[in-house]
Protein backbone atom coordinates (compact mmCIF):
# COMPACT_ATOMS: atom_id res chain seq x y z
CA UNK A 1 0.00 0.00 0.00
CA UNK A 2 0.87 3.78 -0.84
CA UNK A 3 0.80 6.35 1.81
CA UNK A 4 1.04 9.78 1.80
CA UNK A 5 4.73 11.41 3.28
CA UNK A 6 2.21 13.03 5.44
CA UNK A 7 0.62 9.94 6.69
CA UNK A 8 4.24 8.52 7.37
CA UNK A 9 5.42 11.16 8.92
CA UNK A 10 2.57 11.41 11.70
CA UNK A 11 2.63 7.45 11.98
CA UNK A 12 6.22 7.10 13.01
CA UNK A 13 4.76 9.42 16.07
CA UNK A 14 1.52 7.69 16.71
CA UNK A 15 3.81 4.11 16.83
CA UNK A 16 6.40 5.67 18.79
CA UNK A 17 3.87 7.10 21.33
CA UNK A 18 1.49 3.87 21.96
CA UNK A 19 4.25 1.77 22.20
CA UNK A 20 4.29 -2.03 21.93
CA UNK A 21 2.78 -4.93 23.73
CA UNK A 22 0.53 -3.80 27.22
CA UNK A 23 -1.81 -5.76 28.97
CA UNK A 24 -2.65 -3.58 31.34
CA UNK A 25 -5.82 -4.54 33.72
CA UNK A 26 -7.15 -1.02 34.22
CA UNK A 27 -6.91 -0.09 29.99
CA UNK A 28 -11.02 -0.47 28.85
CA UNK A 29 -9.23 -1.65 25.31
CA UNK A 30 -7.62 -4.93 27.26
CA UNK A 31 -4.65 -6.20 25.46
CA UNK A 32 -2.78 -3.91 23.20
CA UNK A 33 -0.01 -3.74 20.46
CA UNK A 34 0.82 -0.83 18.76
CA UNK A 35 -2.24 0.93 20.50
CA UNK A 36 -4.40 -2.01 18.24
CA UNK A 37 -6.58 -3.12 21.22
CA UNK A 38 -7.84 -6.89 21.27
CA UNK A 39 -11.33 -4.71 22.10
CA UNK A 40 -11.81 -3.59 18.97
CA UNK A 41 -10.35 -6.34 16.91
CA UNK A 42 -10.88 -9.22 18.45
CA UNK A 43 -9.91 -11.78 15.64
CA UNK A 44 -6.22 -10.32 15.78
CA UNK A 45 -3.64 -11.88 17.06
CA UNK A 46 -2.16 -9.17 18.89
CA UNK A 47 0.45 -10.06 20.64
CA UNK A 48 1.81 -11.07 17.22
CA UNK A 49 0.75 -7.53 15.45
CA UNK A 50 3.51 -6.31 13.72
CA UNK A 51 4.13 -2.51 12.82
CA UNK A 52 3.16 -2.90 9.23
CA UNK A 53 -0.09 -4.67 10.18
CA UNK A 54 -0.89 -1.90 13.12
CA UNK A 55 0.31 0.88 10.76
CA UNK A 56 -2.45 -0.75 7.78
CA UNK A 57 -5.06 -0.50 10.83
CA UNK A 58 -4.34 3.08 11.08
CA UNK A 59 -4.45 4.09 7.88
CA UNK A 60 -7.91 2.56 6.81
CA UNK A 61 -9.23 2.52 10.32
CA UNK A 62 -8.58 6.11 11.71
CA UNK A 63 -6.47 8.35 8.68
CA UNK A 64 -8.54 7.63 5.68
CA UNK A 65 -11.64 8.38 7.80
CA UNK A 66 -10.36 11.01 9.60
CA UNK A 67 -9.88 13.26 6.38
CA UNK A 68 -6.93 15.16 7.77
CA UNK A 69 -5.35 15.22 4.31
CA UNK A 70 -6.72 18.82 3.57
CA UNK A 71 -5.75 20.57 7.11
CA UNK A 72 -2.77 22.96 6.52
CA UNK A 73 -0.80 23.14 9.79
CA UNK A 74 0.68 19.54 10.17
CA UNK A 75 1.30 19.56 13.52
CA UNK A 76 -2.57 20.74 13.97
CA UNK A 77 -3.13 17.48 11.82
CA UNK A 78 -0.50 15.27 13.61
CA UNK A 79 -2.22 16.35 17.21
CA UNK A 80 -5.73 15.66 15.76
CA UNK A 81 -4.76 12.09 14.36
CA UNK A 82 -3.34 11.41 17.47
CA UNK A 83 -5.79 12.10 19.57
CA UNK A 84 -8.23 10.14 17.32
CA UNK A 85 -6.09 7.02 17.97
CA UNK A 86 -6.11 7.76 21.89
CA UNK A 87 -9.28 8.73 22.50
CA UNK A 88 -11.54 8.20 19.32
CA UNK A 89 -11.65 9.30 15.89
CA UNK A 90 -15.38 11.16 16.16
CA UNK A 91 -13.79 12.90 19.98
CA UNK A 92 -11.08 14.24 18.38
CA UNK A 93 -12.83 15.55 15.54
CA UNK A 94 -15.35 16.90 17.64
CA UNK A 95 -13.19 19.26 19.85
CA UNK A 96 -11.58 20.56 16.80
CA UNK A 97 -15.22 21.46 15.46
CA UNK A 98 -15.93 23.25 18.74
CA UNK A 99 -12.93 25.28 18.63
CA UNK A 100 -13.25 26.51 14.98
CA UNK A 101 -16.88 26.75 16.05
CA UNK A 102 -18.60 24.89 13.52
CA UNK A 103 -20.92 21.70 13.94
CA UNK A 104 -19.40 18.97 15.65
CA UNK A 105 -20.67 16.48 14.01
CA UNK A 106 -17.79 14.50 14.42
CA UNK A 107 -16.86 14.02 10.71
CA UNK A 108 -13.97 16.73 8.97
CA UNK A 109 -15.75 17.87 5.65
CA UNK A 110 -15.51 21.03 3.59
CA UNK A 111 -17.08 23.43 5.88
CA UNK A 112 -14.71 22.31 8.84
CA UNK A 113 -11.79 22.33 6.29
CA UNK A 114 -12.49 26.03 5.41
CA UNK A 115 -13.22 27.14 8.82
CA UNK A 116 -9.86 25.91 10.22
CA UNK A 117 -7.76 26.46 7.71
CA UNK A 118 -9.33 30.31 8.01
CA UNK A 119 -9.11 30.49 11.45
CA UNK A 120 -7.26 33.37 13.42
CA UNK A 121 -7.65 31.91 16.29
CA UNK A 122 -3.85 29.86 17.41
CA UNK A 123 -5.81 26.33 16.99
CA UNK A 124 -3.35 24.63 17.46
CA UNK A 125 -2.76 25.52 20.75
CA UNK A 126 -6.23 25.93 22.12
CA UNK A 127 -6.35 21.85 20.35
CA UNK A 128 -3.25 21.12 23.16
CA UNK A 129 -4.62 22.50 26.02
CA UNK A 130 -8.32 20.74 25.34
CA UNK A 131 -6.90 17.26 24.46
CA UNK A 132 -5.37 17.80 28.51
CA UNK A 133 -8.62 19.06 29.45
CA UNK A 134 -9.88 15.91 28.21
CA UNK A 135 -7.94 13.34 29.50
CA UNK A 136 -8.07 15.29 33.04
CA UNK A 137 -11.56 15.29 33.06
CA UNK A 138 -11.50 11.40 32.21
CA UNK A 139 -9.52 11.17 35.01
CA UNK A 140 -11.36 12.54 37.13
CA UNK A 141 -14.63 10.73 35.93
CA UNK A 142 -13.27 7.35 35.96
CA UNK A 143 -10.48 7.10 38.52
CA UNK A 144 -9.09 3.41 37.57
CA UNK A 145 -8.26 5.08 34.58
CA UNK A 146 -5.90 8.19 36.89
CA UNK A 147 -2.80 5.73 36.56
CA UNK A 148 -2.64 6.81 33.02
CA UNK A 149 -3.14 10.39 33.16
CA UNK A 150 0.61 11.44 33.62
CA UNK A 151 1.40 9.59 30.24
CA UNK A 152 -1.68 10.87 28.35
CA UNK A 153 -0.49 14.50 29.20
CA UNK A 154 2.97 13.61 28.85
CA UNK A 155 2.07 11.96 25.61
CA UNK A 156 0.37 15.82 24.12
CA UNK A 157 3.57 17.01 24.53
CA UNK A 158 6.08 14.58 22.94
CA UNK A 159 3.68 14.65 19.93
CA UNK A 160 5.36 16.75 17.24
CA UNK A 161 7.64 16.54 14.30
CA UNK A 162 11.45 16.84 15.44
Amino acid sequence: MSYSDLFCRCIKIVLRNEGGYINHPNDPGGETNYGIAKKFYPDLDIKNLTKAQATEIFYKDYWTPMNLEGIHDEDLVLQVFDFGVNAGIKTSIKVLQRIVKVSDDGIIGPMTLEAINESELPVYDIFKKRRKIFYMNLAARKPELEVFLNGWLRRVEKTRFY
